[in-house]
């Protein structure tokens, strides 16, 4: 955070204090969690004096964008998370056609931010989504399911950074959100499927090809196809648990002394 925070340059102002931080939010750079530095540093930073800045963060704090903790300092507040509230994200999870309607509005957001990703794509973008593809191929060689599960969340939200869109920004991550809070507990299934971590990982190099390479209309099919790729994956592994249930229930009636399954072996999607 060295190089975010600059000194003000017209009256020195708790309302310039707040529009720069609120700035820093509203595009992405401080996510939720992020703590913000030491009241002595950040009044330094951005050359105010501290009561200066004491009032700023008053003001951000009574907006709701930051929390500051005794003890433990001042971070930005999870506004984000507040977009699905938790009954809806219980509902979300509960039901198919929720997760089913989820994946449709997904394939058609994403396209668009691959293709403005494509657009608009920096060189420190290409810098970010480079790093984040070199530890997902660390992750895929290990063949580590839920680090390369993790890393793919990230993925997607970097490309909708690199799309430079504030409220595309803030809606895909109101979406990537439900994945990481386990809203879609049994996303992993997809990753048990025969050759679906390559096809996984093949798609997220054509996405990342596309994006890096400055192609829009092969940023948005690589992505849509992704997502396409997934909505087939998760009913196939949803069928398949689902055979595997009755096949489990069929043995256990007619042979009650053979040995059965694992209990967590071919669970369904739920």
């Amino acid at each position: 955070m060295n190089e975010i925070f600059t000194p003000i340059d017209h009256s020195r102002t708790a309302d310039e204090v707040v529009q720069q931080v609120e700035a820093l939010i509203i595009e992405g750079v401080l996510r939720a969690g992020d703590r913000l530095p030491g009241e002595r540093d950040l009044a330094r930073r951005f050359d105010v004096s501290r009561p200066i800045l004491r009032d700023a963060l008053k003001l951000l704090e009574a907006r709701g964008l930051i929390i500051t903790r005794p003890g433990g300092g001042t971070s930005v507040a999870d506004i984000i998370g507040q977009v699905f509230s938790a009954p809806v994200s219980r509902l979300i999870a509960n039901h198919r056609k929720a997760w089913i309607d989820y994946l449709e509005y997904r394939r058609e957001i994403e396209g668009m931010a691959a293709e403005y990703a494509a657009r608009r794509v920096t060189a420190e973008d290409r810098t970010l989504l480079d790093a984040i593809m070199r530890r997902m191929a660390d992750a895929h060689e290990k063949e580590d399911f839920e680090v390369e599960a993790e890393i793919d969340v990230e993925f997607h939200q970097a490309v909708g950074e690199c799309a430079h869109n504030i409220v595309l920004l803030h809606t895909l991550r109101a979406c990537y959100r439900l994945l990481s809070d386990g809203v879609f507990k049994n996303r992993l299934l997809v990753f048990s499927l025969p050759g679906a971590r390559d096809q996984l990982y093949d798609q997220h190099r054509a996405i990342h090809a596309a994006v890096a390479g400055g192609d829009p209309p092969a940023a948005r099919r690589a992505a849509m196809d992704h997502i396409a790729y997934i909505e087939g994956a998760m009913a196939e592994a949803e069928r398949s648990g689902e055979w595997q249930r009755v096949a489990r229930l069929r043995l256990m009636q007619r042979h009650p002394e053979a040995d059965r399954p694992p209990p967590n072996e071919g669970r369904g999607l739920r």
